[in-house]
């Protein structure tokens, strides 16, 4: 071999050589930094100022908290290893105390317990929300009972007294003042124009006229309403358009009524809580029901081959406290856009309220309302997108305690118009409106 060679192999092994020394004692220095100050195991981390594993973290911080003092069994020179850190409680603590582990450092239990449901919270905001198996199932248990008891085209809304939109005057000479007491007298504002030109005698077909009320012929009609109910009883004048609006009514009770049945939570309950629910949740529920046929551009309920308007209301003897809080409600609801799922969550969230008067299940009911509540503020963030879901649970919310302060004027209202037209609303709606208990639903 020539000296050259000899010489650059000498150098290769010397190299090779101190790059191994280098690796061991980077090795060395990376295992001495990762060992717990207090007993020598591997460390994870630094807890509490100091760099220990994790059962010496575990120890400081139980042992830490308690009043009673640590005493060593023997000279208080006990040696903590891995395998002798259980032996001597005191040692182990003089020593964590010795490597910098701080008492100040340590939680209490409740910010622990604070700390802890934070994180949760954070792994829930950043995990995505989805429907559970429960809540699916119980959304189609509530559309099917809704789809099976609701038709939108009210094709099965038959045999019922004709709508008569006149007033009928007793007297000839009144004949006048009728005319003027008439809503559907044209109104110079927007255009309304009567719906016969006779005043005698009724409208021929339910779907022979409709009408389209703007708010101004709404408040125009509801004061000349107002003054002809004050001259009701001396006029012997009737509401027209009761018989057809409480035959409406009674049918959609009856479906109300078997929309509630078709649901196990609702058969569950005694008889005497079922009825309880349904006299307290059953205008709600018609209510979010007509709003899904309602139109917001025309403000009349399109239900199959008959347009309602708010005047029918008001010839059927119902009164502005009723009718003014009812029209903006409807509009208010339209506007949020709700899907199918979102109204039939509405109607069950509505029946299952437990503050209804004569509840006795008071837990019971309120769990379902609860679940409920649930299912329908996840099937928003699952189901709607864009920044305006963010406020839609607590709108549909609000609507609640609209339709609950509606739901007392409404039984008022039909309890006086009872008193003036008696034998024209059926006995369903009186049993609904009235304290008593009812054994016919």
């Amino acid at each position: 071999m020539s000296e050259k060679a000899a010489g650059v192999q000498i150098i290769s092994e010397v190299l090779a050589r101190l790059n191994k020394e280098d690796e061991e004692e980077k090795l060395t220095d990376d295992e001495e930094s990762r060992v717990c100050g207090v007993c020598g195991d591997l460390s994870n981390g630094y807890h509490f100022n100091a760099l220990t594993c994790e059962g010496c973290k575990g120890f400081f911080r139980r042992n830490i908290k308690r009043s009673n003092q640590l005493r060593c069994p023997f000279l208080n020179k006990c040696v903590i290893t891995k395998n002798s850190r259980r032996s001597c409680q005191a040692c182990r603590m003089r020593k964590c105390q010795a490597i910098g582990m701080c008492k100040d450092m340590v939680m209490s239990d409740e910010k622990v317990q604070e700390r802890r449901v934070q994180i949760k919270k954070n792994k829930m905001l950043n995990s995505p929300v989805e429907l559970s198996f429960q809540q699916e199932k119980r959304i189609q248990e509530l559309l099917f009972g809704h789809r099976s008891t609701f038709d939108s085209a009210f094709s099965r809304f038959s045999s019922f007294r004709p709508m008569d939109r006149n007033i009928l005057p007793v007297n000839t000479h009144k004949q006048t003042a009728s005319k003027l007491f008439n809503p559907l007298t044209e109104c110079p504002r927007n255009g309304c124009s009567t719906a016969s030109k006779s005043t005698t005698e009724p409208t021929s077909s339910p779907s022979a006229t409709s009408c389209s009320s703007s708010s101004s012929c709404f408040h125009s009609s509801i004061k000349k309403q107002e003054h002809h109910i004050r001259n009701d009883v001396e006029n012997r004048c009737v509401f027209t358009a009761l018989p057809h609006v409480a035959d409406l009514t009674t049918y959609m009770i009856q479906n109300v009524i078997s929309f509630s049945k078709s649901l196990q939570d609702f058969r569950s309950l005694t008889m005497e809580d079922q009825i309880s629910l349904l006299k307290g949740a059953t205008f709600e529920i018609m209510q979010i029901r007509f709003n899904m046929v309602f139109n917001s551009k025309t403000s009349t309920w399109e239900c199959g081959h008959i347009t309602y308007c708010i005047d029918d209301a008001v010839r059927a003897g119902f009164q502005p406290c009723l009718l003014e809080p009812l029209f903006r409600f409807h509009h208010t609801l339209r506007t949020l856009g709700l899907q199918e799922e979102e109204y039939v969550l509405m109607q069950a969230m509505s029946l299952f309220s437990p503050d209804r008067p004569g509840v006795q299940q008071h837990s019971l009911i309120d769990k379902v309302h609860e679940n409920l509540a649930l299912t329908l503020k996840t099937w928003i963030e699952c189901k709607r997108t864009g920044p305006e879901k963010h406020l839609l649970y607590p709108k549909v919310i609000a609507c609640f305690t609209e339709m609950r302060t509606m739901t007392e004027e409404y039984s008022k209202q039909i309890l006086q118009i009872q008193d003036i037209q008696p034998d024209t609303i059926s006995p369903l709606i009186m049993e609904m409106v009235s304290k008593g208990s009812c054994n016919d639903l």
